[in-house]
């Protein structure tokens, strides 16, 4: 693969949406999200010339500090994005990611691309299996990758098909979920596009959520520089519920190469029992299609589809508007310097809980303090 030379940086989401399966999170404006947080992008690809790729993959890489040295850790978020069903340029890909580590001196390297494993909850009915998918699975196994055990993103997902008609979507939701809709529309909820000038407010109902639901979120600026770019992009859009004026929850859904993905939601704990989150949720479909998509992300099932998983209770609420469960590759991990990436695996996870404790004591603080 060939690296980007930096003033053709600025064409790298063109050059991704030539490909079908191109994810967000290999874009540039996810670039610069992360760049807050100390990692710098490399941009990589291969093919007769740029009007004819076959890959292209935006690597992370960051400096880290371990057992009282520095390493490099590599990361591509959602790629490489190529065609996963060409064996030779999967094969020329990965040999390269490879030799990219060595070059690099890193722990190790990270893909997860939204690989197809099958589709449907597994032991059911509806399961069913994706054999390219399972193919590059043992492919990396041979290779000496390894599932990786800090899976960053979602693996699974729900994904609803926009190419239908409203009544079409409507009638193929569960009962429930149609009601629902309903009675939020009914007892006064409206749905809004939200304003690049109430992205504090949101922050404010995102940090009350994190702390009520128990996950760990950042600091106000890296959301708001993050939600910002991706607006001003016209690749992000929010969407606020009131009741009478007054803002009870949100959601924002980024959208690129024809794929809407919710990404962030948000409620308070006035006026829930009004279902505000279902008519937030039907009015972004509408908008997705509105902007041209063809696909609705709900972005995140469950890794175990029962109810010891912490998900379990968010995919039922998300079950209830009869998209399709998809399960993926998820996050893999290639490492030439094993000794030391099995000690950082083993002290990650302890890393990741203190920093997690660390995380939601602060964003506590500061609810009280404002």
């Amino acid at each position: 693969m060939y690296q980007l030379a930096s003033d053709q940086v600025k064409a790298w989401n063109q050059y991704l949406e030539t490909f079908p399966n191109a994810h967000v999170l290999q874009t540039l404006q996810w670039a610069e999200a992360k760049k807050q947080n100390g990692w710098a992008p490399l941009f990589f690809w291969s093919g007769k010339d740029r009007s004819n790729l076959d890959a292209l993959v935006m690597v992370m890489r960051r400096q880290v500090s371990f057992l009282g040295l520095k390493f490099t850790v590599l990361y591509a978020p959602k790629g490489p994005t190529l065609d996963w069903k060409n064996a030779e340029i999967v094969s020329q890909t990965l040999d390269s990611l490879q030799a990219l580590a060595r070059d690099q001196k890193a722990i190790f390297v990270k893909i997860d691309p939204d690989v197809l494993l099958g589709t449907g909850i597994p032991g059911t009915e509806e399961e069913q299996p994706n054999l390219d998918g399972l193919a590059l699975q043992e492919e990396l196994t041979k290779r000496g990758w390894g599932f990786s055990q800090d899976q960053i993103q979602f693996r699974n997902t729900v994904l609803i098909d926009l190419q239908q008609s409203e009544n079409v979507l409507l009638a193929a939701m569960k009962q429930k979920t149609r009601y629902n809709i309903r009675l939020a529309a009914r007892k006064g909820v409206t749905v809004r596009e939200g304003r690049l000038d109430e992205m504090s407010m949101l922050y404010g109902m995102y940090a009350q959520t994190a702390v009520r639901d128990d996950f760990v979120i950042r600091h106000e600026e890296y959301y708001l520089n993050t939600w910002r770019a991706f607006m001003k992009a016209g690749m992000a859009k929010f969407l606020v519920a009131e009741v009478q004026n007054e803002p009870i929850a949100a959601l924002i859904i980024f959208h690129f190469n024809g794929t809407a993905r919710y990404m962030y939601g948000m409620s308070t704990e006035q006026f829930r029992e009004l279902m505000p989150n279902y008519l937030l949720q039907w009015e972004a479909m509408r908008l997705s299609k509105q902007q041209g998509c063809h696909t609705y992300d709900m972005w995140g099932a469950p890794d175990v589809f029962d109810q010891s998983d912490s998900m379990w209770g968010v995919f039922r609420f998300k079950q209830g508007f009869n998209g399709t469960t998809v399960r993926h590759l998820g996050a893999w991990d290639y490492s030439p310097r094993p000794l030391f990436y099995t000690a950082y695996t083993q002290l990650l996870p302890k890393l990741l809980d203190l920093m997690r404790r660390r995380g939601k004591s602060e964003t506590e603080k500061k609810l009280k303090q404002d």
